[in-house]
């Protein structure tokens, strides 16, 4: 993104806090966001792997659907099952644009009486907007904007976090709902970014900073900025929209299959339905799509960046790199990005060119580092 004035950026509830902490801040999405802090990218990253990392993520769009027909209404926009979603559960959807393209990725709860939706900060506007424009009569639309958002993230997170609010720790991967903590009303998931178990906690802005200071007052706890938020999301196999995911890419060519809900597949009780129904269905029907994402493991230590070109043995170029990195838990360049469909093969061996070099990358399953969530 473009560097921009300071005035022209947005400041999350926490900012005071962030430098008062020694962070770097950087611009990102509209926002002064913490990149780093003293800890360092590297240490944050394995410190939320072992202990617990707490992260900003007030930059994001919050949203709360109310009135009946909300779910119906979401589930038009989304290849997903809205409607059949339990109360008490979160659920990953894609907003789809008519060519089948994904317009952003998002996360959705059922509580019952609302429908809490959680979407990407760079999509905020564009997405309330696409949410709006569909409202039946009877369903009302609130934007959440005196809500900061903090993810709490790590094995020790639910140590933490239970000693606050005791019964987080009975909650499982996608449980959401109402939970007080410290006499605060927060909402609370138990889900996260980063592959590791943890929860995601909305909290009004103006208790923002009085339980962050709670949360990092427990010894497991440390805070996390961008730089290891990004290291640990591309180590679990998780997109980054805008990099990995955008307008031009379905979720069939994403491998996202598994985020398509059965009830709206072509032999589904509600199929299709959803803006690019028909390309998307039509590609899964055909496995015709030309090109997939995939893993990359480096054979070096040296990392990968977005926007490197990957070429097959014989120097034809077959695709590019959208993340990539060094991963410290990995231990190994890893790097995620999209391939012609014939060159998808696993364990095969292709080239990145970096600084005129072609580096042998192995084609490899996601994610690099097994997934924790706590199902239970």
């Amino acid at each position: 993104m473009a560097e921009q004035p300071n005035s022209a950026l947005k400041k999350t509830p926490l900012y005071d806090l962030h430098l008062e902490l020694g962070a770097k801040m950087v611009p990102f999405a509209g926002y002064e966001m913490p990149v780093q802090y003293p800890l360092g990218v590297k240490k944050e990253h394995l410190q939320t792997r072992e202990q617990a990392g707490l992260f900003d993520v007030s930059h994001m769009g919050q949203v709360m659907l109310r009135g009946e027909g909300a779910a119906a209404m979401l589930e038009s926009l989304v290849p997903v099952d809205i409607i059949d979603l339990p109360v008490g559960k979160q659920r990953y959807a894609i907003f789809t644009n008519d060519q089948g393209g994904i317009l952003d990725d998002l996360m959705v709860a059922n509580w019952g009486d609302s429908i809490y939706v959680v979407v990407n900060a760079a999509c905020k506007e564009q997405d309330i907007a696409h949410m709006r424009a569909h409202l039946p009569e009877g369903v009302t639309l609130e934007a959440l904007d005196d809500r900061a958002l903090i993810a709490l993230q790590g094995p020790a997170a639910v140590t933490a976090l239970s000693r606050l609010a005791p019964q987080v720790a009975d909650m499982v991967f996608m449980d959401s709902g109402r939970i007080s903590i410290d006499g605060v009303d927060c909402f609370i998931s138990r889900s996260g970014y980063t592959g590791e178990d943890g929860y995601e906690i909305s909290i009004p802005a103006s208790d923002a900073d009085r339980l962050s200071r709670l949360l990092l007052a427990q010894p497991e706890v440390d805070f996390i900025g961008l730089g290891a938020r990004d290291s640990l999301r591309l180590e679990s196999g998780l997109c980054l929209y805008g990099h990995d995911l955008d307008t031009n890419t379905t979720p069939v060519e994403a491998s996202l299959l598994w985020a398509i809900s059965k009830c709206r597949r072509a032999d589904g009780e509600r199929a299709g339905g959803f803006p690019g129904a028909d390309i998307i269905l039509g590609q899964i029907a055909n496995k015709d799509n030309s090109r997939k994402r995939v893993g990359m493991i480096g054979e070096g230590r040296a990392p990968v960046r977005e926007g490197t070109e990957l070429f097959d043995a014989d120097d034809n170029r077959i695709g590019i790199v959208t993340s990539g990195t060094f991963g410290p838990s990995a231990g190994a360049s890893i790097a995620m990005g999209y391939v012609s469909s014939g060159a998808a093969v696993m364990d095969s061996t292709i080239f990145a060119e970096v600084r005129g070099k072609k580096l042998p990358m192995r084609i490899s399953k996601m994610p690099f580092v097994e997934q924790r969530y706590f199902r239970g």
